[in-house]
């Protein structure tokens, strides 16, 4: 069992078995398409795993309230991942779990992050990419959410020093680290 409090981010089909065999209890669905996605989420539910869907990422989802009740309803699908603000509140209207991603390219992209943080309230938020530990620690101090960190993650030691910055878990899509 991995000792750390990682989350897969499931971003190949391919990825899915290992997905279903890992010790992760949370999925980050960002693979699929319509057609498949009730059957992926069935797996995982039945393998003790919380789906959370990336609502930008899966194929032939809209982008609107209208797919995320739809999702909730027919799916039950325990959360979403998205960038969109819009999309956190239909979801908590919908009584899902929300994380809302962003992504750190520079101090004006994370000032609007924030802002987007305290409008939407999601409930955890995930900071791409995971390999900086100055703004781990900064964003931390700045949000009331539980913060998750992926991408570019490769190495144990990367993990440790997020960790050890103030990020709560870890996502990755390495089957390896699952």
């Amino acid at each position: 069992m991995n000792p750390f409090p990682i989350i897969a981010s499931v971003t190949k089909e391919e990825q899915i078995p290992k997905m279903l065999q890992s010790n992760v209890e949370r999925v980050n669905l960002m693979t699929g398409h319509i057609g498949n996605l009730e059957s992926i989420i069935r797996q995982a539910h039945d393998s003790g795993k919380k789906v959370y869907v990336h609502m930008e990422m899966v194929a032939g989802l809209g982008k609107d309230s209208y797919a995320i009740s739809y999702l909730a309803e027919k799916f039950q699908i325990d959360g979403i991942l998205t960038t969109k603000s819009a999309a956190v509140t239909a979801a908590r209207q919908a009584g899902l779990k929300t994380i809302q991603r962003i992504f750190a390219i520079d101090t004006a992209a994370i000032q609007t992050a924030i802002r987007m943080i305290n409008s939407s309230q999601p409930d955890e938020v995930e900071l791409m990419p995971g390999l900086m530990p100055r703004v781990i620690r900064e964003l931390k101090g700045t949000i009331k959410q539980p913060l998750i960190v992926g991408g570019l993650i490769r190495y144990e030691h990367e993990i440790t020093e997020a960790l050890a910055s103030g990020a709560d878990y870890i996502s990755t899509g390495d089957p390896a680290m699952w």
